[in-house]
């Protein structure tokens, strides 16, 4: 090749490299430094990112993007994690180019707004990621209730067996999933290899669906009374907050067990600690609560058959970098024009936890 084709050569690839660049989308870290983003967003996946979009050096931090509306006012695609800001209208004022979000966590009702929608904002959230865990968490749960592992904790080995020789174990046994969202039919999947009837109340449910995952759908009473095992997955909605209720759960039966993995609202916890004062037969096996931590001088903190985890069904360690991976993937989808599978809608978010 001579020296002037070699020139030539060069000064379009050069040409072609910074049209390149020109394209790319502005991009910016939204979070606080440190947890959660690190784990969300590890160094591999950074630089991942950064092949993609041109990624601002600094991370705009939640308490105070009005200092760094320099950045914000540049940024057109948004990288975050838990301790979004609100998306109001000072917010989404200092954000002009603003296209999409990519939300390495669950629930978006915490930020998202119907101005971010008005104004067409992409919003994707990795709440099918975080389902998994939550999922895993609720089915090593269930299996240990049908086995009364709790019950069995609490009491003398020799008592125990003769007290509990109807253990129903996971054969055959009945579980009640309250709703059948994204972390319900996930729970469903995972107990359709332990070869136990499922039955769920969830009103919104497509029945097709349900038969798929050999789900029974019943009523709201049904699931109560006939369930050895009740796992909540259900949202808080106005509708579902203190949906649970005393009556409800002195329906169950002998020895059953009900378990929050969802929100503490949905349950009416002073009926819920008058029906476990009444049935010490029963358990509660309680993630979340209202408020979280219980007050000092709630009975979910001395009932004998409460069992408390600290909110820990969600995604941790290890399982933060999923959603962030899944992010970064929505994002190669979005910027290649491709159908997205994590955007929520404004529908879909007044429907979700």
């Amino acid at each position: 090749m001579s020296l002037l084709a070699l020139f030539f050569s060069c000064g379009n690839f050069t040409y072609r490299y910074h049209s390149t660049l020109l394209k790319m989308k502005n991009a910016a870290f939204l979070g606080t430094h440190g947890w959660p983003l690190e784990r969300a967003y590890s160094p591999a996946l950074r630089d991942s990112i950064i092949k993609k979009v041109r990624l601002a050096k600094v991370i705009i931090e939640p308490e105070r993007w009005q200092e760094q509306r320099d950045v914000l006012g540049q940024t057109e695609l948004l990288f975050s994690s838990w301790g979004m800001p609100k998306l109001d209208a000072a917010f989404l004022a200092a954000a002009p180019k603003l296209e999409a979000i990519f939300y390495a966590a669950g629930g978006i009702k915490g930020f998202a707004t119907p101005q971010s929608y008005e104004r067409g904002i992409v919003i994707c959230s990795a709440w099918q990621a975080n389902a998994i865990p939550v999922a895993e968490y609720s089915l090593a749960t269930i299996l240990l209730s049908l086995k009364r592992f709790w019950h069995a904790t609490r009491s003398d080995i020799y008592a125990f067996h003769e007290q509990y020789r109807d253990v129903p174990g996971a054969y055959q046994s009945t579980v009640g999933l309250l709703s059948l969202g994204a972390i319900g039919c996930a729970t469903a999947k995972l107990l359709a290899l332990h070869e136990v009837r499922l039955i769920a109340h969830d009103p919104y449910s497509n029945p097709t669906l349900a038969a798929e995952l050999g789900i029974e759908l019943v009523s709201l009473e049904e699931l109560f009374a006939r369930s050895d095992v009740v796992s909540i997955h259900t949202p808080w909605l106005p509708e579902t907050e203190g949906l649970v209720k005393g009556h409800l759960v002195r329906s169950m039966k002998t020895w059953a067990t009900l378990i929050n993995t969802s929100r503490g609202a949905v349950i009416n916890e002073p009926e819920l600690c008058a029906a476990l004062a009444e049935r010490p037969d029963l358990t509660a096996v309680l993630d979340v609560t209202f408020p979280e931590p219980p007050a000092q001088d709630s009975p979910l903190r001395s009932l004998p058959n409460v069992i408390r985890t600290p909110h820990i069904a969600g995604s941790m360690g290890g399982e933060i970098a999923r959603m962030g991976q899944w992010m970064v993937e929505e994002m190669e989808r979005y910027l290649a024009g491709q159908p997205l599978r994590y955007a929520i809608s404004k529908e879909m978010m007044e429907r979700m936890a």
